[in-house]
């Protein structure tokens, strides 16, 4: 993946760029499915956080769990969660658009003073197009798409997952390694500048 294409993929829809990861370790919580699948999604964070060499925690110390994973069946089950509406501002309304837009999914983050990513909540509706995927799988490009602020269309038309000839389902060896490169230590927390895109392609090598 040269400069170029890197660059893409954390170019927003403004023409801005924008690579913000997590600045703290990974706490986190899932809501509305059995213990089987639960310990799905969080053996794909560990692997997540293996593969790109950042931590995970038990409880964040400012919040008690930064990642929250919401599985429901309907957008109005939001309203209904106790004190979500004190975490997500807004909340009556992203449930409006989300109805009308049809969604079947959705991720909002949010930020610290710096910019590096302190909390992001995941919100699944299954529908009949993520009931067809394997939970394994729906845990993979889940977690993928909350350890760094991708582009508005980074995967609109195409899955960070690939298959094997065997019919196996992986992570894309190129996502793999963009995720490897953007946690990069001596990398900062939050780019602004595509320059820093050379500066991921040059340790994708």
């Amino acid at each position: 993946m040269d400069a170029a294409t890197v660059e893409q993929w954390f170019t927003r829809a403004d023409g801005s760029y924008l690579c913000a990861r997590w600045g703290r370790p990974l706490s986190p919580v899932v809501f509305g499915v059995e213990d089987a699948t639960l310990s799905l999604v969080k053996g794909a964070f560990e692997a997540v956080c293996a593969l790109t060499g950042h931590k995970m925690a038990q409880t964040d110390p400012e919040l008690g769990a930064n990642v929250m994973v919401f599985f429901l069946r309907d957008w109005a089950d939001l309203r209904t969660v106790p004190d979500l509406d004190r975490l997500i501002e807004g909340l009556d309304g992203m449930v409006t658009r989300l109805q009308d837009a049809g969604a079947n999914q959705y991720r909002l983050f949010h930020f610290d003073a710096q910019g590096a990513i302190r909390a992001a909540f995941v919100f699944l509706r299954m529908d009949a197009a993520l009931d067809a995927m394997a939970a394994e799988d729906l845990a993979l490009a889940q977690v993928v798409q909350v350890m760094l602020l991708w582009s508005d269309s980074a995967f609109a038309d195409r899955s960070p997952l690939g298959q094997l000839g065997d019919g196996r389902v992986v992570l894309r060896p190129e996502i793999a390694a963009l995720l490897r490169a953007a946690y990069d230590p001596v990398l900062p927390d939050v780019a602004r500048d595509p320059s820093h895109a050379l500066r991921l392609a040059a340790r994708m090598g």
